[in-house]
């Protein structure tokens, strides 16, 4: 299936981010006082303001750098008029008659006369919304002074994807002087699942509903699927003990599915998973993927088993351009390749640390880092490296693939579609259909409906959603 890489990113955040109101950002000088009257200025830079839009369209995949679908940007949002009061333009003006930004008239300890606010105070902005800055960036109050009391303003740089409209802002070369590290990731968390934990959980209780539903003659599968379809994982697993506890009985190695799953979770997802293997079967995890795989495949595993991976959310440039020369060493600049750099790079640097890669490999090289990986591997190790990378730039995208691919051709692979789409209900699930429907042109119900039949599709509908 074809993939576009784009910035276009998916719906953002019904709000903005929280954090201090005052203004300027962190690591520039306070205002006096500590805070702009009101409090209605923007927050401290650094969380961005994920962008809206619809999924990219198809393009091809692999391929350059435009073959896979970019995850949410952080640039502001392209509408609205600009941050200031309303019926002012884009910059931070002062107000028609005032001589500057200040405290209100009569508040004592802000300073001398003419830094009062007019009448009225500072209203909120005009309907357009917190628009994108000017290009020249936060204007200067009439009079000439330069800004806010000279303060310096924040860089509008995007990282990744900008809002609406707007060009792909790329990875700039560093921080601005004074200014910490915008985060690449924050925005990666912005997403949603179709199941939430229901109020009021009994376990037991469930487990009676179900051991009535599946008891004597026939199974009640409407009560079956009301139950399992609307309670956490969390309590589905606390329904599965509390049935073992009355009745006596449960209810009810793969390459590919080992790679997904330690490819894709997070550090703290991946050292529960390890736990729950010891606690489970009482084997330990690492000895047996080493004596069930081999090689570099082996290597990655292991690596991956750990849940070390670097997760801070800001991103050293200067280390994604020495990271990209050193991939190029390893595979395109030598004869053979050192899958010892690849796995090191792509085991331990962050998830916005790879996506920021992957922009600068490309301004090194002829091919795109996707590209690359298929040339310079094979088999499950090409699999696992090229999971971790799509997971980098755009992890709903890969699931969606996953889905996609679990359905596709002759028979469905059920136990991808129901891990897939269980695992994720309470993540990101809203985001993955979202992408689904932008690559394949259909919804993800309209395909797993063709696919299944019967109370499974029931099911997994009820998971799902329209």
């Amino acid at each position: 299936m074809a993939y576009p890489y784009s910035s276009s990113g998916f719906p953002g955040y019904p709000g903005y981010p929280g954090g201090d109101p005052a203004y300027p950002p962190a690591g520039q000088q306070a205002f006096p006082g500590g805070q702009y009257p009101g409090g209605a200025y923007p927050p401290a830079a650094g969380g961005g303001y994920p962008a809206a839009g619809g999924f990219p369209a198809p393009g091809g995949y692999p391929g350059a750098v435009p073959s896979y679908p970019g995850a949410p940007g952080y640039g502001a949002p392209g509408q609205g008029s600009g941050y200031g009061a309303p019926g002012q333009g884009s910059g931070y003006g002062a107000p028609p008659g005032a001589p500057g930004y200040g405290a209100p008239q009569g508040v004592p300890g802000y300073g001398a006369p003419g830094f009062g606010a007019p009448a009225g105070g500072y209203g909120a902005p005009a309907a357009g919304g917190y628009g994108a800055p000017a290009a020249g960036g936060y204007g200067a109050p009439p009079g000439g002074a330069p800004g806010y009391g000279g303060y310096q303003q924040p860089s509008t740089q995007n990282y990744g994807a900008g809002g609406p409209g707007q060009a792909q802002g790329g990875y700039p070369s560093g921080p601005a002087p004074g200014q910490q590290p915008l985060p690449f990731a924050s925005a990666m968390t912005a997403t949603q699942g179709t199941i939430r934990a229901a109020a009021n959980f009994d376990a037991l209780a469930d487990a009676e509903k179900l051991r009535k539903a599946m008891k004597g003659f026939g199974t009640d599968e409407q009560a079956v699927i009301d139950v399992v379809s609307n309670r956490s994982n969390d309590q589905r697993q606390k329904i599965k003990a509390a049935f073992k506890t009355a009745y006596g009985k449960g209810a009810g190695t793969k390459e590919g599915v080992l790679i997904e799953i330690l490819c894709s979770r997070t550090n703290s997802e991946i050292r529960n998973i390890v736990a729950c293997y010891k606690s489970e079967f009482g084997r330990d995890i690492e000895k047996d993927i080493r004596s069930d795989t081999s090689g570099h495949f082996e290597r990655l595993l292991v690596s991956m088993c750990q849940g070390n991976r670097d997760e801070n959310p800001n991103v050293n440039m200067q280390q994604v351009e020495q990271d990209a020369q050193r991939l190029y060493q390893a595979g395109e600049g030598k004869l053979g390749t050192d899958e010892s750099s690849f796995n090191l790079v792509l085991a331990s640097r962050s998830f916005p640390h790879l996506k920021a890669l992957t922009e600068a490999y490309a301004r090194i090289s002829k091919r795109d880092l996707l590209s690359v990986i298929g040339r310079e591997f094979s088999g499950h190790i090409e699999d696992g490296l090229k999971a971790i990378l799509q997971c980098a730039l755009n992890r709903q995208a890969y699931f969606a693939e996953r889905l996609y691919k679990s359905m596709k051709g002759a028979g469905t692979k059920d136990c991808t579609l129901i891990r897939v789409i269980v695992t994720r209900s309470e993540i990101d699930l809203v985001q993955i259909k979202q992408a689904f429907a932008q690559m394949y042109q259909k919804s993800l119900a309209s395909m797993v409906s063709s696919d299944t039949s019967g109370d499974y599709r029931k099911m997994l509908i009820a998971i799902t959603g329209q």
